[in-house]
């Protein structure tokens, strides 16, 4: 299967279990594949027999930034189903961090992978 990648996605948003990450904005790093078929859009050279990418990375954006989840593994799961939502798209891998969040690390978080079957 073909992927869409959007890499290095920066939202701030509230995301932490702890009093102090309830209070201000952090920055959460998203990394995005979209697997997809571009068979057609190879052909055609038609942007509509693909992905929209920019649409899928303001949907991702501007739930990072509303969904004051406590964990990143909920806020992954939710934007797995933003991509999921969007046409053409059968699988996807979202990849949620949190930079500076462990002392000593450049970054914590997780990644999950799920299909269209995975949220119906």
């Amino acid at each position: 299967m073909d992927q869409v990648f959007i890499t290095d996605l920066v939202a701030r948003g509230i995301i932490g279990v702890n009093d102090w990450e309830r209070e201000q904005p952090q920055d959460i790093l998203i990394n995005i594949v979209l697997f997809t078929d571009l068979q057609q859009a190879g052909k055609s050279d038609d942007v509509h027999d693909s992905v929209d990418y920019r649409s899928v990375a303001k949907k991702v954006r501007a739930h990072a930034e509303t969904a004051k989840r406590l964990t990143v593994e909920a806020l992954a799961a939710d934007l797995a189903q933003v991509c999921l939502e969007t046409p053409r798209v059968e699988k996807v891998r979202v990849r949620v961090e949190k930079p500076g969040a462990v002392r000593f690390s450049r970054s914590v978080g997780v990644e999950i992978e799920r299909t269209k079957e995975d949220i119906r």
